[in-house]
């Protein structure tokens, strides 16, 4: 009896090496400039994910100015700066946002934060093979620019959500992103979302100007997801410290962004390691 004990054992614990190589759908929300609206359409988008019933984690890749758990109301004492502190694991900074969310919070007003080297990236990227959870995608909002955070946790993600609007200096900011990420790094496939538009053709116009240019200068390829128009709701969600998905379900900007959710849903999972540093690269090498 001790023998099979034993041996029913060692099966469960073969079952579950198992399930945790499962690949992880890892996407990086990003977008050049600031204030095109990249964190809420993170958030809804992970919101939108978990509400369909997928395990969704999400990492507030803004290092020194993080705010996704100011927008969900949430109560967090600790952080990734306790993580590199040495002070706890990163298992144990995950805070639960709705319908069962998880959420990887960063540090708000530290500088060294938004300073740190390529190396502690790595760290961090490499920290989140000891998490435990049965993730389905992990979500990247990263901070707005180019900056060594930003290419670190672009790079490591296998997909890359470029979110623009309809102003110039948007357009160029993600033009400067991809060009920095292909011509530096390597990447070419980016998939385009135009946020706070006033029509469907808005957006339209927008990727084709996007579109113009790359074509023209760069080796990538552009996949258009679609919009999300311009909502007062957002705002209004926003300042009940809620998701608009949650709040407003039926608003134009949440049937938008739901649909964005959808079309992410039909991403093939990673199958191999794309040969840089990756979250998860070990469930990619084993599966």
């Amino acid at each position: 009896m001790y023998g099979q004990s034993i041996q029913i054992d060692d099966q469960a614990a073969g079952l579950r090496a198992m399930v945790n190589t499962k690949p992880v759908k890892v996407i990086a929300v990003t977008g050049g400039k600031g204030g095109v609206g990249k964190s809420n359409i993170s958030v809804n988008m992970a919101v939108a994910l978990a509400q369909q019933g997928y395990k969704t984690m999400m990492l507030d890749a803004d290092l020194g100015l993080a705010n996704i758990d100011i927008m969900l109301g949430l109560k967090v004492t600790r952080n990734l700066s306790h993580v590199l502190a040495g002070e706890c694991d990163l298992e144990d900074i995950v805070v639960e946002g709705p319908h069962g969310l998880q959420i990887i919070p960063a540090s708000s007003g530290m500088q060294q934060m938004s300073e740190l080297s390529t190396v502690e990236h790595a760290g961090i990227i490499r920290a989140f093979s000891q998490i435990g959870h049965q993730l389905d995608y992990l979500i990247i909002d990263t901070s707005a620019g180019i900056t060594d955070n930003v290419v670190s946790f672009t790079r490591a993600s296998q997909d890359v959500l470029v979110v623009v609007c309809d102003e110039p200096t948007s357009i160029t900011d993600a033009y400067a992103l991809m060009k920095v990420m292909n011509q530096d790094h390597g990447m070419n496939r980016f998939n385009i979302v135009a946020n706070m538009v006033r029509s469907p053709q808005e957006g339209r116009d927008i990727f084709a100007k996007l579109l113009k240019v790359t074509d023209r200068f760069l080796d990538v390829g552009l996949n258009y997801i679609g919009s999300v128009p311009f909502d007062e709701n957002v705002r209004k969600a926003v300042k009940k410290q809620k998701a608009l998905v949650e709040l407003f379900p039926r608003s134009p900007a949440s049937i938008a962004i739901k649909s964005v959710a959808k079309r992410v849903e039909q991403w093939p999972v990673p199958s191999t390691p794309n040969g840089n540093i990756e979250f998860f690269m070990e469930r990619l090498v084993s599966g």
